[in-house]
């Protein structure tokens, strides 16, 4: 194997470093391919002096080149036997043996303990020498280095386990009292662990591929639900289009109608008083012609008749009709379109948001809520950092402003709540009723205006001794669920969800809960009824 390694060594060109092709020797003995020392002498022939690449030495005239014969047939003789050059010397992206000289081999296998790759002809005495045949060899490897000692540059075939490092057997005397085993034992102690390690690899890919496809699904979901919203929406607004061009066509009919009904009245009215002011300068003709008559007695005659047509005359009144013929029609259209606008706002395209089950998911939206002193009634006390509210015999010392409630014992929040919020109130009394109001709601005079859930602007649980009841805009319904003391309120203001919960330390019960469209912030309130009644807004963080 070596011999036919130094072979292939001794014929080769020694300028491409290849198996000698039509081999030439020069006049100092040495053998090169044809090509390649005659391209070598060819850019010498302006100094008409030419070397040998190896030797130096230089030849004048330019010697003439005959082929080696001998030297041709041992090198067809090495190219039978011999491995092509591509599996033999190393390339860029090879890793090359340590010990070649000159154009290096490919290594077949790198060595632990020498730190070194070798090529198949110099790995030999690992095979050979009992010394190195306990050497560990490995496939052919660029980072050998990376098992040198960077501090003492010995080979590191230790490992601690306490430090979990690699060590050389100088960096001992660094991990005193530490776990030291072999590097070889600490494989086979992982390499054991591989099984494990790979099935849950496994499961992992499993379950992240099962996840994948579910999203794939769930996307491709998405994708034909809004192709059917778009396509149904297209069809509502179209058929919306139609009704409206409809209405339109309608409305337009009976103006027109309207139209010509006053028209044709009108024209009635001037083709009377035409043929009446015909009539009229008739008469006046007349007179005047009877003014030149000289025989009497038919002055007389014709004048009675004259004077008998000007006692009929009446005073020229005539209906001209309301000058605004159809604004009363342009006013209902203009009120149906004022109506379009607010009904048909900007349509909001909401997600189902992912469902929350526990107190614990509840309080991650918890919200501290402070009670608005300027907006207390004056029954209404406030303490606890304004977080509780009473319902005093005596009124309060607070000054009149626009923002008070004037009749009931009534108080809004400070803050104004959108997106997700979560508040709790403990409450206790003979009414407590809480809120979650818009803050344009009325706060003077009495009726059902400015009471919680007697209008569209508010939305009320009433708490009392003899059960609960929902209240919106006056209409009633009574909840039903387990008595307890304290109230979870929840609030997602973008998907229009209004939930009121009965809490306990460890459990929910659902009251109610609204489904709805909230046009503006809003904030929650108390309405105390009875002298007594206390509502608390605890801190939950």
């Amino acid at each position: 194997m070596a011999q036919k390694a130094l072979d292939q060594e001794a014929f080769s060109c020694s300028v491409c470093l290849d198996l000698l092709k039509d081999p030439v020797t020069i006049p100092c003995g040495h053998s090169y391919c044809r090509n390649c020392v005659q391209q070598h002498w060819d850019q010498e022939d302006e100094k008409q002096l030419y070397s040998c690449p190896e030797c130096r030495l230089s030849f004048s005239p330019r010697p003439a080149l005959g082929k080696n014969i001998m030297l041709a047939a041992v090198v067809e003789q090495m190219k039978k036997t011999a491995p092509p050059a591509a599996l033999c010397y190393a390339g860029p992206e090879d890793v090359s043996c340590d010990v070649c000289t000159g154009r290096k081999l490919r290594a077949v296998q790198s060595c632990l303990q020498c730190v070194a790759s070798y090529c198949e002809r110099h790995l030999q005495p690992h095979d050979e020498a009992a010394a190195l045949k306990k050497h560990q060899l490995v496939a052919p490897s660029h980072r050998l280095q990376e098992n040198i000692c960077s501090q003492h540059d010995k080979v590191m075939d230790l490992f601690c386990r306490i430090d979990q490092q690699l060590l050389c057997s100088l960096c001992v005397d660094q991990h005193k009292g530490h776990v030291i085993v072999t590097s070889a034992s600490e494989r086979a102690q992982r390499q054991a662990e591989l099984p494990v390690t790979r099935a849950l690899l496994l499961q992992s890919v499993q379950d992240k591929e099962t996840g994948l496809n579910r999203l794939q699904q769930e996307a491709q979901d998405i994708r034909s639900s809004a192709q059917t919203a778009v396509q149904r929406s297209n069809d509502s607004f179209r058929d919306m289009a139609l009704l409206l061009e409809k209405r339109r066509s309608e409305v337009e009919q009976q103006i027109r109608s309207q139209e010509d009904t006053q028209l044709n009245r009108v024209q009635e009215l001037q083709d009377q008083l035409q043929q009446d002011v015909r009539g009229l300068k008739r008469s006046l003709s007349e007179l005047d012609t009877l003014e030149f008559t000289q025989d009497h007695n038919q002055f007389i005659q014709r004048y009675a008749s004259l004077s008998s047509l000007t006692e009929r005359i009446e005073p020229a009144t005539f209906y001209a009709g309301d000058r605004g013929y159809f604004e009363e029609v342009t006013r209902a259209v203009s009120k149906l379109r004022d109506t379009l606008q607010l009904t048909l706002s900007p349509v909001q395209v909401l997600l189902p948001q992912p469902l929350i089950s526990s107190r614990e998911d509840f309080l991650q939206y918890s919200t501290e809520i402070t009670l608005d002193p300027n907006t207390a009634n004056h029954s209404m006390s406030l303490s606890d950092g304004n977080r509780r509210g009473t319902h005093l015999r005596e009124d309060q010392s607070y000054p009149d402003l626009p923002d008070r409630f004037s009749h009931r014992c009534q108080v809004l929040s400070r803050e104004s709540l959108t997106g997700r919020c979560y508040c709790e109130v403990e409450w206790n009394g003979g009414y407590v009723c809480i809120a979650v109001s818009y803050r344009e709601i009325k706060r003077k005079g009495g009726g059902n205006k400015s009471r919680f859930g007697n209008n569209d602007k508010s939305w009320t649980l009433e708490c009392e001794r003899t059960g609960r009841s929902f209240r919106f805009n006056r209409v009633r319904t009574r909840v039903s669920g387990l008595d307890w003391s304290r109230i979870g309120v929840f609030l997602d203001h973008s998907a229009g969800v209004l939930a009121f919960y009965s809490v306990s330390e460890s459990t929910m019960s659902l009251l109610h809960r609204v489904q709805t469209r909230f046009t503006q912030p809003l904030c929650i309130g108390l309405d105390l009824a009875y002298i007594g009644d206390t509502a608390h807004f605890p801190k939950l963080k």
